[in-house]
């Protein structure tokens, strides 16, 4: 019996082939898949803060082409400031912010960078904290060795300010007063110089310190003063300038050494853009907020109404020095020296 094999004309099989596309009958291809990484921080997501991780998110999404997606968690959903930390060391979370004596709670050395009166100005803080500067590359080295975590980048948080039920002009004035401190030994110091009695609270949890008496003051930027309403419990803010803060963002090594070199060069892309819009975003909006402070009936004591600050820069550094300044005394000079 001889068998008859079918043949059919080009132009037939070709559509036969269209229509099998069309009836998606043809072998799939296999989506690209997306990567997703979560960020936890502290901060409300209308702060300053919160914003900035919110564009980073967006930024990555963009210029990863959808590649990488960043979920944020926002008012120490996923940790407080010392677990936070942690967690993007341990790779529990892939991203998070922190001052930079958070960040030393896992490289010792990173704490020197929040010392009180340190830099020249916001200009020289942003070039010391760039992560191709002298100082960081090599910070961001021992960082990495030790913790496996590196700094992507950093931003201007703002200028840390006391605030208090009652006004203060001077070091002695606030003696047996318990002002707030971020639990690390950089700030508890910090606090202790301004003369007065620090209690590490974690912020998630200052709030309810301030309103039950737990402390009496506390000390941050003028922005988070106000995006987290302290001034409802605070009638006081002492312009005392004493740390130039720059916030840190940073990502599990591992995470970062598993991307290719085309989503590395996106994740930076995002990180510079992100720290020069919200460093712009902060500067510019300073002079407003304070003035918005004064509005909401929250006295303001500066140089001008009578505040000691040579006073206050004196007992500061003496405190920190005589604590610090055997440890960190070459680190000191090589941020000096970035110009």
């Amino acid at each position: 019996m001889t068998r008859t094999i079918a043949t059919f004309p080009r132009r037939t099989l070709m559509c036969l082939a269209a229509s099998a596309a069309l009836l998606g009958l043809t072998t799939p291809v296999q989506a690209q898949k997306v990567m997703e990484f979560r960020y936890g921080h502290m901060n409300p997501p209308t702060s300053a803060a919160g914003m900035q991780a919110a564009w980073f998110a967006e930024a990555v999404a963009k210029y990863s082409n959808g590649q990488i997606k960043v979920t944020v968690y926002p008012s120490s959903q996923l940790g407080k400031l010392q677990e936070l930390a942690e967690a993007v060391s341990t790779g529990t979370i892939a991203l998070s912010h922190n001052t930079a004596a958070g960040i030393g709670s896992l490289y010792a050395p990173f704490a020197a960078l929040d010392t009180p009166y340190l830099y020249r100005d916001v200009d020289h803080l942003m070039k010391v904290v760039n992560v191709n500067s002298p100082v960081m590359s090599k910070l961001n080295e021992g960082l990495i060795k030790a913790a496996g975590v590196r700094v992507l980048y950093g931003y201007y948080f703002g200028t840390r300010q006391l605030t208090a039920k009652k006004a203060a002009f001077q070091p002695s004035d606030l003696q047996g007063v318990k002002i707030r401190a971020i639990p690390f030994p950089i700030y508890t110091t910090t606090v202790a110089g301004l003369g007065a009695v620090p209690v590490p609270v974690d912020w998630s949890e200052v709030p309810t310190a301030l309103a039950t008496g737990v402390v009496s003051g506390q000390e941050n930027p003028v922005n988070v003063v106000l995006s987290s309403k302290l001034y409802e419990a605070q009638s006081h803010m002492m312009l005392t300038s004493h740390i130039m803060n720059a916030q840190l963002i940073v990502i599990n090594e591992k995470t970062w050494a598993g991307l290719s070199p085309e989503m590395k060069a996106a994740v930076g892309k995002a990180a510079d853009e992100v720290r020069q819009r919200a460093t712009e975003m902060v500067r510019a909006s300073e002079a407003e907020e304070l003035a918005k402070l004064k509005e909401l009936k929250m006295t303001v004591i500066g140089p001008a109404e009578g505040l000691k600050l040579d006073a206050f820069k004196a007992s500061v550094n003496k405190a920190v020095g005589e604590k610090f300044g055997a440890t960190y005394g070459d680190l000191y000079k090589e941020i000096a020296a970035v110009k």
